[in-house]
């Protein structure tokens, strides 16, 4: 069962049709939408300042999410994908973003609607990346322009997949 921890009088409330995996950590003021997947040794720390997450997000393997006291939030919208490994730090990710594995997004970053920040990817503190772009490198640099229908089907599809593959930890047969 996911470790799930009340800090400075904050519990964490976790949307309906959302999995935790068994060894994910959600704290403090964390807000998870509904039919989200938060996987294996995720960690969502919303000890110092909150954590609003949107519905249809999966946050894969190993991904840390956090925030600097009274400075700054997470916000991730709806249909969002974030890879293995990444760190959020007091960022906002919009609708259809996509953040590949291993990236590090800081703080007051803001990733815009239909996004894709690339694999390995640091994107700086303050950084607005703009709706369907392309971003990688470290520093995260514009890449390219990415097809917006595109980016959206792509999100859908992978957070209904992992959503899918969460059944398979929860269901009897």
């Amino acid at each position: 069962m996911a470790l799930i921890i009340t800090v400075r009088g904050f519990s964490p409330e976790i949307g309906e049709g959302t999995f935790l995996a068994q060894n994910a950590t959600v704290i403090g003021d964390t807000v998870v939408g509904k039919d989200c997947s938060i996987w294996f040794n995720t960690v969502l720390r919303g000890d110092v300042n909150s954590i609003r997450i949107g519905d249809r997000v999966n946050i894969q393997d190993g991904s840390v999410l956090h925030t600097l006291y009274q400075k700054s939030t997470i916000e991730i919208g709806n249909d969002v994908s974030v890879g293995h490994n990444v760190t959020l730090h007091g960022c906002k990710i919009h609708d259809f973003a996509l953040i590949g594995m291993g990236a590090v997004v800081m703080d007051d970053a803001e990733v815009g609607e239909g996004a894709l920040v690339a694999a390995g990817s640091v994107v700086l503190s303050r950084t607005k990346i703009g709706p369907n772009e392309l971003w990688g490198g470290a520093p995260a640099k514009f890449i390219k322009m990415v097809d917006p229908e595109q980016s959206k089907e792509l999100n859908r599809k992978i957070a209904g997949n992992y959503l899918m593959y969460s059944r398979w930890y929860t269901d009897p047969e």
